[in-house]
């Protein structure tokens, strides 16, 4: 087995001698292109077309919550909350659920003559990170003191205080006869995005909300590489590594924890806002604790504390969610002679893509350069954090 490590660890080194410097550069450019030309080949309304709209909000969702568990090491297992938080930011600030106030601000003419809040998409979405970052440092505060189980249990607890407050949000008076939320009825007829010279989205040519949801994703994509390589992610490995070692060297704990919530609790509520308008209802019963597993999983398949993972496993549990199990595979156990279909047993299907997973590749899909030497018994774990410098090739991805 050491020998095989070797020779891998070698053909490692010859790949990377021969590979030119520039390769980096030259993929993501062409990954970008690839990204703006996909929805051409495919029709505005296809079935493809729109698990690939969802796929993209649930890598947005997947890269706010790496922050939290891949870079800073804080298990959450309450993400769906800042979901809900932003897609109820969508209900509450564009639609005329609050149909007391007169409030509008860059939307379509027909929204403009509405009764209740309807302010531009791009207001929203700042409105709802906004929200959802302040959540976030709420969720932080009880779990200064705490570590590993004791984390996931408050952040469990608060994901389920935010679903039960959805659901018993109509009880919640705000003045004038209008209610916090409309529980498991929902917020319908929330407005679908606007802007100047292109119009109001619809949902029979789902180009421009691919276009939308892909700029969205790559300016979380963009924050979080800047993150990664600055002061404050370098704290957060330390703190994941040893968080006794990092606050005797000087690293402020309480900050530095309570910026990985906001932070990450900002992109779930922008990718939250997002589902909003796109499902064109805000209703309590998408809000469910399997949703927190499911990005987790996401995040876990991907490679924890990779950014790249983050991505690669939200399309990759996006799809096969939303796409290859209901439309390209559903019929096959029916074709076989079997009298169910795939749909039904799709949380055993993504159960037994985790186990499979954990035992062949425990790293993830695209793991993080630290995680990697640690899993493959490359490299000590106490060495490893030496064995990573940001920027370097195959680093800190």
């Amino acid at each position: 087995m050491s020998e095989l490590r070797a020779q891998l660890r070698e053909w490692r080194e010859a790949v990377d001698k021969r590979v030119p410097p520039w390769w980096s550069r030259a993929l993501v450019g062409l990954l970008l292109v690839i990204g703006i030309v996909l929805p051409f080949p495919f029709s505005s309304s296809s079935a493809f077309m729109n698990a690939t709209i969802i796929a993209l909000a649930y890598a947005v969702m997947s890269l706010g919550l790496n922050i939290v568990v891949g870079f800073a090491g804080l298990l959450d297992l309450g993400y769906v909350a800042f979901y809900a938080l932003g897609a109820y930011s969508l209900g509450w600030f564009g639609s005329g659920f609050f149909f007391k106030a007169h409030i509008h601000a860059l939307v379509s003419p027909v929204a403009s003559t509405l009764p209740g809040i309807h302010l531009n998409f791009i207001l929203i979405l700042v409105g709802a990170a906004l929200i959802c970052a302040a959540a976030g440092i709420v969720i932080g505060l009880p779990t200064l003191r705490l570590r590993g189980d004791y984390i996931a249990i408050v952040t469990l607890a608060f994901g389920e205080i935010i679903a039960d407050v959805a659901v018993n949000g109509q009880s919640v008076h705000v003045g004038g006869g209008m209610t916090l939320t409309a529980g498991n009825l929902g917020i319908s007829a929330v407005d679908s995005p606007y802007f100047p010279g292109i119009g109001s989205f619809n949902l029979l040519n789902l180009r421009p909300w691919y276009w939308l949801i892909f700029a969205i994703l790559l300016v979380v994509l963009f924050v979080n590489l800047r993150l990664r390589d600055s002061r404050l992610g370098r704290a957060w490995v330390a703190l994941r590594e040893d968080e006794v070692a990092a606050v005797s060297m000087g690293i402020p704990l309480v900050k530095t924890k309570l910026l990985a919530y906001a932070i990450g609790a900002a992109f779930g509520g922008m990718s939250g806002a997002f589902f909003g308008t796109y499902y064109t209802v805000v209703n309590a019963g998408q809000f469910q604790f399997g949703f927190s597993i499911f990005i987790l999983a996401m995040v876990i398949i991907g490679g924890l504390g990779s950014i790249w993972g983050a991505v690669v496993g939200g399309l990759a549990l996006g799809y096969i969610n939303n796409y290859l199990i209901p439309v390209v595979l559903n019929d096959i156990p029916a074709k076989l002679g079997f009298h169910f279909q795939l749909t039904t047993v799709e949380f055993g299907i993504f159960g037994f893509l985790l186990v499979i997973m954990m035992v062949l590749r425990p790293q993830g899909l695209i793991p993080e350069r630290r995680r990697r030497l640690e899993l493959t018994a490359e490299i000590a774990p106490p060495d490893a954090q030496l064995a990573e410098a940001p920027g370097t090739p195959g680093g800190g991805t």
